[in-house]
């Protein structure tokens, strides 16, 4: 090789180029540095001081932006740290190109320090794809290979594994391929599905993430109006893809069998749209009503496939809206009933959560930016913060999995630094990723972190006593001080204990704020409910 033929690292940095990858998430280790070296002027490093932080940084990115982020982690010690946030990412379903340095080829024979046994073994079932390159030349073709299955649907991450020694080896060079545009449906299911809404007399409609993330919210909102659906946001559904103050809209699915059933008992035809179908979280037993005739419209065979009863229509969900759209002229039936909302919450020292929300949805501005995980406060947040901007207004995890949301809120306001991002966060999911705060104030992300304190794993707390348990060990968190956590890496933070504080706190934080704050907000301990 002379000194002018390109290696692996100069073929790769071009690839990333061309296929926009040049704003990098990661946390370098020794395997890294050969990828790292000579960091090219115009990609963007952004540091994360724990892998599953950088993961969700990440995956809040790329979801804001509707486009493919490459994250780099190290070796298998890495990877294990990510895999909670690859495991959100996967149920996100965001298109993550995840990359992984290998000890040198020359020392894996004998289990080398650093070096990961069975690499591409590691994060699978949770990723799309997952390799290690057989040989150092076919890192670039395998990095195009990821590109396409990352973002063509069902989106979501993928991995691969590199040894550290390929990257100043001889490259071959590969054509960026530009992306595998989405798929419509079958046009004949689509006729059913139409066929279906003019016939029926109170339809409904279920709306999960995938709506949202085609950006057909608007479609959504304009087949909804023709055919006088009432619309219900699927369980524990991540986005929002319907506005929550629209007078159709019909509230939020519990996520408990016999409960929805009885929700959509009064309907004759349900559709779910980008949903999978519906998502459970308790079981209290079979529901004995039957649900009504129901269509399932989703980009993912898999998906469709575990459903339990219904007709499925495959095809993404930008396309199968507007198909179904052109074919459904507006229908004169009966208007559903609105969600109707409890009163104003009062004030009180401790304030309730619903106060704060309350408080908090009144002073946010148009187009803030919501991503939320206060699993305990679930209802409080449904009922008093209801979401008014559905395209790309509201992010938060999908599987569950605590520490999604803190790191995610830093990469939604990296996305578009125009707009204030606002992390709705409770103390104990913060404490999973709280390194993304120092993240925050490195990039100086317009991102305000509403820290909920209740002392507690109240979730766990709540359901482990609906479920019958006594006496739980490990839900109390006594206190922890966010105040003194946020201003040793660098970010404002304000402590709120009271209505005024409150209030006080709200003003500056929408004011002319740049760059982080943190508001460790005391709420009353009390609450005994999720839903």
């Amino acid at each position: 090789m002379s000194s002018g033929d390109p290696t692996v690292r100069d073929v790769t940095r071009n690839l990333m180029r061309e296929l926009g990858l040049t704003t990098v998430f990661g946390n370098p280790g020794t395997t890294e540095v050969p990828f790292l070296t000579g960091w090219p002027d115009d990609f963007h490093y952004v540091l994360g001081l724990q892998e599953s932080v950088v993961v969700s940084m990440a995956d809040g990115y790329a979801q804001a932006r509707r486009e493919p982020v490459l994250v780099n982690l190290h070796s298998a010690g890495g990877v294990g740290h990510a895999l909670g946030a690859v495991f959100s990412a996967y149920r996100n379903r965001t298109p993550l190109i995840i990359t992984a340095g290998q000890q040198t080829r020359t020392l894996m024979f004998d289990e080398p320090f650093l070096g990961a046994t069975d690499a591409a073994t590691f994060p699978r079932p949770y990723v799309k794809w997952s390799y290690e390159p057989a040989r150092a030349a076919d890192v670039p073709a395998a990095l195009v290979r990821a590109h396409q299955l990352a973002t063509t649907p069902p989106y979501g991450p993928v991995f691969v594994s590199i040894p550290a020694d390929d990257w100043d080896q001889p490259g071959v060079p590969v054509t960026a391929r530009p992306r595998t545009p989405a798929f419509a449906p079958d046009p004949s299911a689509v006729a059913e599905l139409a066929d279906a809404l003019r016939r029926c007399e109170r339809p409904a409609f279920v709306v999960g993430p995938g709506v949202d993330a085609d950006a057909a919210v608007g479609d959504m909102v304009e087949l909804a109006e023709k055919t006088r659906a009432a619309v219900w946001v699927a369980p524990m559904s991540p986005r929002c893809s319907f506005p929550e103050d629209h007078p159709q809209f019909a509230g939020f699915l519990q996520p408990e069998q016999r409960a929805l059933a009885a929700e959509l008992a009064d309907h004759d035809l349900v559709v779910v749209w980008g949903a999978p179908a519906f998502t459970y979280h308790v079981y209290r037993g079979e529901s004995d009503v039957l649900l009504p005739e129901l269509f399932l419209v989703h980009d993912d065979a898999e998906v469709l496939a575990r459903a339990r009863e219904g007709r499925g229509v495959l095809g993404a969900l930008g396309h199968s809206v507007r198909q179904v759209n052109e074919l459904v002229a507006p229908v004169d039936r009966a208007m559903p009933t609105p969600y109707e909302r409890p009163a104003e919450p009062a004030a009180s020292t401790p304030m309730t959560a619903a106060y704060v929300f309350d408080r908090i949805a009144a002073a946010l501005p148009p187009d803030a930016v919501v991503v939320e995980e206060t699993p305990s406060h679930r209802n409080d947040l449904h009922e008093h913060f209801p979401i008014r901007k559905p395209d790309g207004g509201f992010f938060t995890g999908f599987s569950g999995a605590l520490g999604y949301s803190i790191g995610a809120a830093v990469g939604v306001a990296m996305a578009d630094c125009s707009r204030r991002t606002v992390a709705l966060l409770g103390d104990g999911s913060s404490m999973y990723g709280i390194q993304a705060v120092w993240s925050a104030v490195r990039e100086q992300a317009p991102v305000t972190f509403v820290i909920m304190d209740n002392s507690r794993y109240a979730a766990v707390a709540v359901l482990g006593e609906a479920a019958g348990g006594d006496k739980l060990p490990g839900v109390d968190l006594g206190g922890i001080d966010f105040v003194s956590l946020a201003t040793s890496l660098g970010c404002p933070a304000t402590l709120v204990r009271t209505p005024d504080d409150l209030r006080a706190a709200l003003s500056e934080e929408f004011g002319d704020r740049t760059g982080p704050a943190l508001l460790h907000v005391k709420v009353d301990p009390g609450q005994r409910y999720l839903y």
